[in-house]
């Protein structure tokens, strides 16, 4: 079945093992991403958590298929993994600090549509790998592209919904998420074309940091927020 400029549709082997393979990378996404999700919208009232999961998710992934048809051409300039991975990291600490479960700092109640411009900016930046693995996949066809990702979408608002429910339950899923985002901002960083130009880095270097991000996104939170209680109260006793 040809569909023109939008792709086709057989029961090829070539076919069926890029459908298979789209479907694989992007439930290994899925995880990164419903963090994000989960995060952004743990400070909206509980009724309207799953709109706001649906609407981030929905809007991100039709962002990401026109995307996905142009990145390829996009991901060999260097720096732009390093500008998203610093764009990853201010994301991973902005939730933090909204998220985390520090008692004396104001929450400012959130709204549906900043958890969703959130959502949208931090999935489109970190699919940026996934893009391309994605449309290296598909082999030019666009019907396997956006078949492959619409299918992702009740995996990722499946698992955005667990988390932000345990993230209730279990204030530490706040850090452990944070963490994830920043170790995924240092791999940003670390693998920019740009930055390998000159480093060179091995793989035990990389895991260094990642590592170094993730925990710097809690401690930087931490001291952040700290300052933060310490403006309150001599604001207070003025």
């Amino acid at each position: 079945m040809n569909f023109g400029s939008f792709g086709y549709f057989d029961f090829s082997w070539q076919f069926i093992s890029s459908f298979l393979m789209i479907i694989v990378i992007d439930l290994v996404l899925a995880g990164d991403n419903a963090v994000v999700i989960a995060m952004a919208v743990r400070n909206l009232p509980k009724k309207q958590r799953l709109a706001g999961i649906m609407m981030g998710a929905g809007g991100a992934i039709v962002l990401r298929v026109g995307l996905t048809i142009v990145v390829a051409s996009l991901l060999g300039v260097k720096g732009l993994k390093f500008c998203g991975g610093a764009l990853i990291f201010w994301i991973a600490l902005k939730l933090f600090i909204e998220g985390a479960p520090e008692e004396g700092i104001k929450k400012e109640p959130k709204t549906i549509w900043a958890a969703m411009v959130t959502i949208v900016i931090a999935d489109i930046v970190m699919s940026l790998d996934n893009m391309l693995a994605v449309a290296g996949a598909s082999h030019g066809n666009n019907f396997l592209i956006i078949f492959g990702l619409v299918l992702s979408i009740p995996f990722i608002v499946f698992t955005s919904n667990l988390l932000s429910m345990l993230m209730d339950k279990f204030p530490i899923i706040v850090y452990i998420g944070a963490m994830i985002l920043g170790k995924v901002a240092g791999e940003m960083i670390i693998t920019d074309p740009y930055v390998q130009s000159f480093l060179h880095t091995s793989k035990a270097t990389q895991y260094i940091v990642e590592a170094a991000f993730a925990v710097a996104v809690v401690v930087i939170g931490k001291l952040w927020m700290k300052m933060k209680i310490r403006k309150e109260e001599t604001g207070h006793a003025h």
